[in-house]
């Protein structure tokens, strides 16, 4: 492994040699010699050529830091002779000694999130204080105190911590939140498409024994028991944040959609556009209140509504599915035991929301590589299943175990409706097929993954933890 660089270095004739070397094992080599600089036009040149020699075929970030080029008269004699810096007539420079550090900092991390931050739009805050601690705090989230140590590391002269507080009241008053989002609306409205919002939901925990107002117990995949907070995120279709809520720790997800909805089209004033989410998000209450508003939504169907979906698809062609076959039908807003039975005729309906007022329309997709997925995770239910039953692993009951009179038994006919559907997906809109073809629906909810990379990066990349500011 080797690094390499751009040096500077004064020749005997008072030029400035550019080159392009790497440090091997303490020995520096000089891989190109791009020329000698006798003016500073001519080094801001020379240097600029160095640094499309030192990238050659490698990509670049799309992140660029403001670079200060040095002048002549900053690069040193270390020839021991002296010479002139600016040709015959210009001032000598003295032979300079050994280098020494006098000090050390990551000034260039602070440089590369700052450019971020302008280029989000954020600098229209022109609060520097506030733009140093949202640095601070993506380096390392610490208190309001030892953020000035962070961005000492840093390179960059911290605000007191009197002003600091002073800063963090006026941020609450001034409403930074929402002037945040507004900018963040506008730059994805600048580079993007604001015609179709992403939205999830994720808990976060807190290392606390009791819980208040807002970190409270609640439902988690995990079976944890710590305090926690329900944070929504809704996000173009690139995945750039456009509006994050945060609410009490034992709130149901589905009852955050609509909080989130409603703050979004108020702050904007927006009337047309469509939300995805994903099956979490699939209540009655939901969807009719979206569609009440006017808004298009893509939600994912449960599985447990495939049965009564598919009654007419199963009844006229069987469970035989074709490896990317897509079914367009209809779902009732309510499932009800006249809903689930099969259709006299063997083609399917097509949505139309004056001709179905109680239903949705409905998307079914099946994939062969779904189903190879689907089917070995059933599988391992079953083999958990039955090791229950054999007493071979006790765990609390598991899927597909049934206890029939007090004695442990599969659920085979349960275990054969799974089977059934392995393979499929389903979506649910209120948007008519002439609108919105089945493919483009589908595509549509796949871009969910963007707000789960979200989630992803500020729950692993980042650290996080609360800052509290106390005023009277």
């Amino acid at each position: 492994m080797f690094v390499a660089y751009i040096r500077n270095v004064r020749t005997a004739s008072g030029a400035v040699a550019v080159q392009v070397v790497s440090k091997r094992r303490g020995r520096v080599e000089v891989l190109e010699h791009v020329g000698s600089a006798s003016t500073d036009a001519e080094l801001a040149l020379l240097r600029r050529r160095a640094r499309e020699v030192l990238q050659g075929d490698q990509l670049a970030l799309d992140i660029e830091v403001p670079m200060t080029e040095p002048q002549l008269d900053d690069v040193g004699d270390y020839t021991g002779h002296g010479a002139r810096s600016s040709g015959a007539s210009g001032p000598v420079v003295a032979p300079a000694g050994p280098g020494r550090t006098v000090g050390t900092s990551s000034r260039l991390l602070y440089e590369v999130i700052g450019t971020v931050f302008d280029s989000l739009g954020f600098d229209c805050l022109r609060d520097r204080v506030f733009r140093d601690l949202v640095i601070a705090r993506i380096v390392e989230p610490t208190s309001k105190r030892d953020a000035g140590r962070v961005l000492a590391d840093l390179g960059a002269e911290a605000a007191s911590y009197a002003t600091l507080k002073r800063r963090l009241q006026s941020v609450n008053e001034e409403d930074y939140r929402a002037r945040v989002a507004d900018l963040c609306y506008r730059h994805a409205q600048a580079s993007g498409d604001i015609s179709l919002v992403l939205y999830d939901v994720t808990t976060l925990y807190f290392e606390a024994e009791d819980e208040d107002r807002l970190r409270k117990v609640g439902y988690s995949k995990e079976r944890r028991v710590d305090p926690q907070v329900v944070v929504g995120l809704l996000v173009d279709r690139q995945g750039f944040p456009l509006e994050i809520g945060c609410f009490e720790g034992d709130k149901a997800e589905t009852l955050t959609l609509m909080p989130m909805i409603e703050a979004f089209v108020g702050r904007h004033d927006l009337a047309d556009f469509v939300v995805v989410a994903d099956a979490g998000m699939l209540s009655q209450a939901n969807l009719k209140a979206l569609d009440e508003a006017q808004l298009r939504f893509i939600v994912g169907s449960r599985m447990a509504k495939a049965p009564g979906d598919l009654a007419t698809h199963f009844h006229w062609h069987g469970d035989a599915f074709t490896d990317g076959q897509i079914i367009e039908t209809i779902t009732p807003h309510r499932a009800t035991a006249s809903s689930t039975g099969p259709r006299l005729v063997r083609a399917e309906p097509v949505w139309d929301p004056h001709a179905h007022p109680g239903h949705w329309r409905a998307i079914w997709a099946y994939s062969a590589k779904r189903a190879a997925r689907d089917g070995r995770t059933l599988t391992l239910q079953e083999n958990k299943a039955q090791a229950v039953i054999d007493d071979d692993k006790p765990a609390r009951k598991p899927r597909f175990v049934r206890d029939r009179g007090g004695q442990l038994c599969l659920d085979e006919k349960a275990l054969a409706r799974a089977r059934r559907l392995v393979g499929l997906k389903g979506y649910v809109t209120n948007i008519p097929a002439g609108v919105m073809g089945a493919g483009e629906v589908i595509g549509s909810y796949h871009d969910l993954w963007h707000v789960e990379q979200s989630f992803r990066m500020s729950r692993s990349d980042l650290a996080a933890r609360p800052m509290y500011n106390r005023w009277s």
